[in-house]
């Protein structure tokens, strides 16, 4: 059983920083990805990895902004940085048995395993 569990989500100013952490625990996930959903709003894509860093994909809206990354198997990261007050939304860390590609990375519909979520709130 995949269990995800995130953590490091608040409150910020714009154009500040936060770093959110995904724990995974059960058999090894190779496919990795953060979403997120503000409310009235679709959940989507954030950033992906594979759990051997050969590929890492990021949504328009945060390029160049936010990195993912990950320290081991069980370890997740989110860095964020210069937020914006479009970026608050509860943030989801996922896990998916494949097949993921650039073209379908971002579809909610691929993944198999969620976390409980955790909001980030970014203030003007």
């Amino acid at each position: 059983q995949v269990q995800l569990a995130e953590s490091g989500g608040g409150s910020v100013q714009t154009g500040g920083s936060l770093r959110l952490s995904c724990t995974l625990s059960g058999p090894t996930t190779y496919r990795r990805a953060w979403f997120r959903q503000a409310p009235g709003k679709e959940r989507e894509g954030v950033a992906f990895i594979y759990l051997d860093n050969s590929a890492k994909y990021y949504s328009d809206s945060v390029k160049g902004r936010f990195t993912i990354s990950q320290s081991n198997a069980a370890m997740l990261y989110l860095e964020m940085n210069m937020m914006k007050t479009e970026d608050t939304a509860k943030y989801y860390c996922a896990a998916s048995s494949g097949p993921i590609t650039r073209d379908n990375w971002h579809d909610r519909q691929h993944y198999e395993w969620w976390g409980q979520g955790t909001q980030v709130t970014v203030a003007s």
